[in-house]
């Protein structure tokens, strides 16, 4: 089968990651060979693997070898690709944390981090891990660390405009694969932070710095100044010292305590879950996707099985709280991501295609939908035909729930609007539903009027 270059991945001339018999490969070359000997040689790569910052890969048949190409690796292929306009803010955080931490391991071995992308970051067993491997280079002595812009733009600025402006920031790079322009950082963070040194110098400084050299000085000052080592690590020092204290506390949102604030009897939730876990059981899937997950209560049903399983709220306070319950308690197949399914993540880059939107990750073994609908219909005006539609193109399988307009939480969404939703009831759901997929069960979850759905794609 002919090798399927991944359509993000042609900007570094060092290689490129493509799939061969639905396999990942990444093939590094020629021009790159230097360099991976070293990362390979020094001990750097070992150490990385081990202490779990960097995915492992092993070097395969060189029979596959492309024009160019030095070697064959075959990664370990992460479970699910997530993108920074879909973490939270521990997540930018703790991505951000991770790459300082790798340059600053590099720079002992004789190497450094030529580009610092956010997207060079994955999450993996509940924690970030590094999975570029083509960006390392030697370390010259005296030359300034050619990513800091980089990292300044995809980490400190986001980070910076997430914890002092407004956590809404951190979808910039839905905007610009480039991350966030320190100019335009400059001027939207409020006057106080000129009084943090190290903002005023990754920032404020940096900013005029840009647009006294257009070909973006990395360091302050001259063109040809000399930075030594010790002066580098003090740098990346500095910049870990600044994000460490970085904060956003997720509260005040509106479905930040939704469990706090249900009508479900304690029999009904309980019920709820054992029905839930029956059909995750039946089904048997390898993935689960809950959209609409708040802080993931019903994703560690699946989670807690071994499943890997993506947990997604448009909520970013939600998902923060997620993450903070994933990092605390060591999940290891849980990812919480922030996800509005009325505007689902697209594909962006160059020509849309450098970044895959959210359905080209799927189909998903089974997704779950549970007390969404009725917020994609009502409250955001998506008809059912619509809704049904979208599912049946993110998943095989389906657990979906219905909420009926006699719920409280429905009269709560239509208290201050015209019911025009004429079509909203038990009948049209499973029609438009049955179109597309095969009602496989369905039952009645207690003290209440809601039905919870297993679904099978037709």
């Amino acid at each position: 089968m002919a090798r399927k270059v991944d359509p993000g991945s042609f900007r570094d001339p060092s290689g490129f990651i493509f799939r061969q018999d639905g396999i990942l490969f990444r093939q590094i070359n020629e021009c790159y060979r230097t360099e991976y000997d070293l990362l390979m040689g020094s001990g750097l790569y070992a150490e990385l693997v081990s202490a779990g910052l960097m995915i492992q890969h092993e070097e395969v048949s060189d029979a596959i070898v492309g024009e160019g190409g030095y070697k064959i690796l075959r990664p370990f292929e992460v479970p699910f690709i997530s993108y920074p306009y879909e973490w939270c803010f521990s997540q930018v955080k703790d991505a951000a944390l991770l790459t300082l931490d790798i340059q600053k391991r590099a720079l002992k071995y004789g190497l450094s981090l030529k580009d610092a992308s956010a997207f060079n970051v994955q999450f993996v067993n509940g924690r970030p891990v590094f999975i570029d491997t083509l960006s390392f280079e030697r370390y010259q002595d005296g030359k300034p660390w050619v990513a800091y812009r980089q990292f300044c733009m995809h980490f400190l600025a986001s980070l910076s405009l997430m914890s002092y402006c407004d956590i809404r920031m951190g979808e910039w790079f839905r905007i610009s694969v480039d991350g966030v322009p320190l100019d335009l950082a400059s001027s939207l963070l409020p006057f106080r932070t000129r009084f943090s040194p190290a903002i005023t110098m990754h920032i404020h400084m940096h900013a005029k710095s840009q647009k006294r050299y257009a070909d973006g000085g990395l360091v302050k000052g001259k063109r040809d100044t000399k930075v030594s080592q010790f002066a580098l690590s003090a740098l990346v020092d500095s910049l870990a010292g600044v994000i460490g204290r970085l904060d956003w506390t997720p509260e005040g949102t509106e479905w930040a305590n939704y469990y706090q604030d249900t009508n479900y009897s304690r029999d009904g939730l309980s019920r709820k879950r054992e029905l839930v876990a029956e059909y995750i059981e039946e089904v048997g899937p390898k993935t689960v996707w809950d959209i609409g997950a708040n802080d993931g209560t019903f994703s560690r049903i699946a989670s807690s099985l071994g499943i890997e399983t993506v947990s997604f709220d448009v909520d970013p306070a939600c998902v923060e709280k997620n993450y903070r319950a994933v990092k605390a308690e060591k999940e290891k197949h849980l990812l919480p991501l922030c996800q509005d399914l009325t505007n689902p993540s697209p594909g962006v880059g160059w020509a849309n295609n450098e970044r895959i939107p959210l359905s080209g990750r799927g189909p998903t073994d089974l997704a779950m939908a549970l007390a969404l609908v009725h917020h994609l219909a009502i409250a955001n005006n998506i008809p059912l035909p619509l809704v049904a539609h979208y599912f049946s193109s993110l998943c095989r399988w389906l657990i979906i729930e219905f909420v009926p307009k006699a719920d409280s939480q429905v009269q709560r969404l239509l208290s201050t609007r015209t019911d025009i939703f004429v079509n909203y009831d038990v009948d049209s759901f499973e029609n438009e539903f049955k179109r597309y997929f095969d009602i496989v069960k369905k039952s009645a979850i207690p003290d209440s009027l809601r039905l919870l759905y297993l679904m099978k794609r037709a």
